[in-house]
């Protein structure tokens, strides 16, 4: 199988427009206007994320949700009650095949093993396109999606709406003035459990009636339906349907260090952890290093950054750094030649020591909204984008999902060739790139 290319660290820099292989990304907005002039929006999933989703992007006066699919259909109650005109549908391919001449854009808020399948079906069609996190559940199909995205020239976003809050973007800040000086290392930790070192039940459970369990497998083999195990909520505890605790809250809390140090691919990544192996689920208790080339905001031309989760915390010598009782359960923390700054996740940033930055006062920041920034810019089109479109998102959940096959290699250093989109000294490590899929349901 050919992998697509990557773009360059440089092209990276300058997302805001520009694209590897032709013209400066430019969107003309709707294909069709709406009667009304509204964004016509589609949902993949009705209730948990999927429904925050759905009433954050309806609070758009110019957004009208039209259709929306779950393979659940208890969880329509909701939408009938709150959008009694949203037509319903349980299989999502039937709702593109009949919805798709009257909608401009969709979100897949499902679990991560369908983002891919649905998201570049809806693609293929010119919707434009808001993608939960973890963009995708594997690398090859983060890749597929962002180069489709461009192929298409449809707006998207990543569902990582701290990336819009002004708590991130403080932090993004207060690097880029050089408060802390250069960047010497980073730690990013979060106290989430979504990992299960127990084996599979043996028992099988009947299938609700309400639940079309073939299409919640979607490109994954059949297996028996067990009460409680994989739907509505602990899938992302599984190998085969999500992407464990790294996966899911790495892509909001790597953002911030993402963009402040305006870094690209990994070039290698390592699990420090001693969890012992789970062959169908996510570990627990992960400590996994990054190495990232560096840029004008580090202090060498390497860097390292660590992620714990769990149980697992950043040694003394860092929390340290920081007073007594102020270390949080789940953020970052940035050490600099000149000071360190610790970014609570969701909270404003703090400087420290504190006695060095008495009296500093913050930027002001325009509020954002990270839902309505995608519904302007659908509307507007142009070459204005939203603040995580897939040209950031991908790069920064391919970065993610290294940590995680990472740690089903503890101890094993894994070196990584972005443009080839292979591991390249750990074959089958590298066979986790992608995935292996049902018949028909091939990416």
């Amino acid at each position: 199988m050919n992998q697509p290319t990557v773009f360059s660290r440089r092209h990276f820099l300058k997302t805001a427009g520009t694209s590897l292989f032709a013209a400066p990304f430019i969107t003309s907005g709707l294909r069709a206007a709406s009667p009304n002039g509204k964004l016509r929006h589609a949902a993949f999933g009705a209730g948990g994320m999927s429904w925050r989703d759905i009433v954050s992007l309806a609070d758009h006066p110019m957004l009208e949700l039209a259709a929306v699919c779950d393979v659940d259909t208890r969880q329509f109650d909701k939408i009938k009650k709150q959008f009694p005109k949203a037509k319903l549908y349980q299989d999502w391919r039937e709702m593109l095949e009949k919805e798709g001449d009257s909608i401009d854009s969709v979100n897949v808020s499902t679990p991560d093993h369908m983002h891919a399948p649905m998201g570049l079906r809806s693609m293929d069609l010119g919707k434009h396109l808001y993608g939960q996190k973890p963009l995708a559940q594997t690398l090859h199909e983060c890749r597929k999606l962002m180069l489709k995205a461009r192929e298409k020239g449809v707006m998207t976003q990543m569902g990582i709406q701290a990336s819009s809050d002004f708590t991130e973007r403080y932090a993004v800040e207060l690097v880029h003035l050089g408060l802390i000086g250069k960047v010497k290392e980073v730690h990013t930790f979060s106290n989430k459990k979504w990992g299960d070192m127990e084996p599979v039940p043996t028992s099988a459970s009947p299938v609700p009636a309400e639940l079309d369990w073939n299409m919640w497998l979607g490109p994954v083999t059949d297996r028996p339906y067990i009460e409680g195990y994989y739907h509505p909520k602990e899938w992302r505890k599984r190998r085969d349907f999500g992407t464990g605790t790294l996966g899911d809250m790495g892509c909001h809390m790597f953002s911030g260090w993402f963009r402040a140090l305006e870094l690209a691919a990994p070039i290698a990544v390592k699990s420090l952890g001693a969890t012992p192996l789970n062959a169908v689920n996510w570990a627990t208790d992960c400590v996994v290093e990054y190495t990232f080339k560096g840029t004008e905001r580090t202090e060498k031309d390497t860097i390292k950054v660590t992620w714990y989760d769990g149980d697992a915390r950043p040694p003394v010598a860092i929390t340290s750094l920081v007073p007594e009782g102020k270390f949080p359960d789940q953020g970052s923390i940035y050490i600099g030649t000149e000071g360190v700054l610790l970014h609570q996740h969701t909270s404003t940033p703090m400087l420290y020591p504190r006695e060095k930055f008495t009296g500093f006062r913050y930027p002001k920041l325009q509020p954002r909204n990270h839902w309505f920034d995608y519904v302007d810019c659908c509307l507007k089109g142009g070459s204005t984008r939203p603040t995580a479109h897939f040209d950031y998102a991908a790069p920064l959940t391919e970065a993610v999902l290294l940590g995680c096959i990472a740690t089903v290699f503890p101890k094993e250093n894994l070196t990584w060739d972005a443009e080839a989109l292979k591991i390249t000294n750990h074959e089958a490590a590298h066979g986790m790139v992608t995935r292996q899929y049902r018949p028909g349901w091939e990416i």
